[in-house]
């Protein structure tokens, strides 16, 4: 079972002025990772389509392929070192790509991407509700990178509106900062995103000392009426449905 931490938690956004060279080189990592994305996702489509059958009849059409193992989050994530032994080409366009490139993190968070949205499409949400078949991301579907293992070190210098913050294999980047960091929250996580208006930052920030309130302790709330305001009412250890 995951172990909830009583941790406050939120996210700023900034936008981050990169120079030419780690544009492109932005440009190139959502290319890969679109691919990467994709190439999952069809994957997973082709074990879904050779090993399904109806139970009431039988099939016209069936697979002689050998049988494998149901593709998951793992077993997609371990072809990773593979793919960084050499070029990969992509098979409609040509295209050269250089898995080593990018940071890992990011490439593991795209194979957790591609196995919740494939899950989701069957299992369903904890709700039970279905999300429907996922489709193929297109260049303007996918902007968004995630550095899963970001820290507060990763900012290097704050002066006056900006901030400068280094990302893995891109190098320090410049951050506008139209407000501060607040005092006690540390970065556990951030994603780059690319939009029409420019490239902007996501910082997501915790600060351990905040706790969560406990909906156990004793309540205070005030009935308030339509036409008239009744006294305050102090109810302790009863839920807002009880006195409704």
């Amino acid at each position: 079972m995951r172990k909830v931490r009583n941790a406050m938690r939120t996210t700023y956004q900034y936008q981050f002025d990169p120079d030419i060279k780690q544009k492109l080189t932005l440009n190139h990592w959502l290319r890969i990772c679109r691919y990467w994305y994709n190439r999952q996702l069809g994957d997973r489509f082709d074990w879904w389509e050779m090993n399904r059958t109806t139970v009431n009849a039988c099939p016209l059409i069936v697979s002689i392929s050998a049988p494998r193992e149901k593709p998951n989050y793992y077993s997609q994530k371990k072809q990773l070192p593979i793919l960084k032994k050499d070029f990969v080409k992509v098979f409609h366009s040509g295209d050269l790509l250089d898995f080593k490139q990018v940071d890992s993190t990011i490439l593991q968070d795209v194979s957790k991407r591609v196995d919740k949205a494939f899950e989701r499409s069957i299992a369903g949400d904890s709700k039970g509700g279905r999300s429907g078949k996922p489709r193929f991301k297109t260049e303007a579907d996918y902007r968004t990178m995630t550095f899963s293992t970001a820290n507060s070190d990763w900012i290097k210098l704050v002066r006056k509106n900006w901030m400068y913050v280094r990302l893995p294999k891109l190098g320090v980047v410049k951050v506008r900062m139209h407000r501060s960091i607040p005092d006690g929250f540390t970065i556990k996580q951030a994603s780059v995103t690319r939009k029409v208006d420019g490239w902007f930052i996501q910082l997501m920030l915790e600060d351990a000392s905040v706790f969560r309130k406990n909906l156990h302790t004793p309540q205070c709330f005030c009935v308030i009426g339509m036409k008239w305001f009744s006294p305050i009412v102090i109810f302790e250890n009863i839920g807002m449905n009880n006195i409704l």
